[in-house]
């Protein structure tokens, strides 16, 4: 007998959000993209505001295979050990999402393709592509950009008392969130020093550092 591979669903969709074959599709999908090596709460805190702010139906945290903008600054964590966490992370989020496109597809991992993928499984939705003010400042140097903006809306995760400002003609919307001081860099330190994580990663997500002995060499 042949055994036929069961196709992965771009993003394990929440409670109340349709799946991706199904008649009604979200209609409003965001799309947060990132390393997430690993995900923590300021990640979560950016996603239920920005949903809440622009009454999003999901927001897929799509979990970078390759992230092109990080090679070689550092060792990156296996992309199915970050998808883990991620899926750990949304699991009793409602509205929240994990993504396995970008591995699913392999190779460096680029908005602009993604969002066409999004566009292919989702006809008539409309996306929008979440980053934060740093990564907004520098959207000229991202892959194909202009296909970035053609095919979704920019919304910029603005903290409070730092406004972004972007090239003139790019449309974008900003939402603002709560400023926490929460670094995944910090988060790989302190898991090599011994120091708590709690409070500063969901304790599911906690679960996969441990299980996985994540983090515990030194980089």
């Amino acid at each position: 007998m042949v055994r036929v591979p069961v196709p992965q669903p771009i993003a394990t969709l929440p409670a109340g959000v349709m799946h991706l074959h199904s008649p009604i599709v979200p209609q409003r999908i965001g799309l947060f993209g990132g390393t997430f090596d690993p995900p923590h709460v300021g990640h979560l805190v950016t996603a239920v505001n920005v949903r809440h702010a622009l009454q999003l139906d999901v927001v897929i945290l799509m979990v970078a295979n390759v992230p092109w903008q990080k090679v070689g600054t550092r060792p990156i964590t296996d992309a199915h050990a970050r998808l883990a966490m991620v899926e750990a992370a949304v699991a009793d989020v409602d509205g929240l999402s994990a993504g396995r496109a970008e591995i699913d597809h392999g190779g460096h991992s680029y908005t602009a393709d993604t969002l066409e993928f999004l566009s292919q499984q989702h006809p008539g939705a409309s996306l929008f592509t979440i980053v934060g003010d740093d990564a907004a400042s520098k959207i000229e140097s991202w892959e194909r950009y202009e296909e970035v903006a053609t095919r979704s809306t920019l919304v910029v995760v603005d903290r409070p008392g730092d406004p972004v400002e972007l090239p003139a003609g790019f449309g974008w919307e900003r939402v603002e969130v709560p400023r926490l001081d929460v670094s995944s860099t910090d988060l790989r330190d302190r898991c090599r020093d011994g120091r708590p994580l709690d409070y500063l990663v969901t304790e599911p997500v906690l679960e996969v550092i441990r299980s996985r002995a994540l983090y515990e060499e030194a980089q």
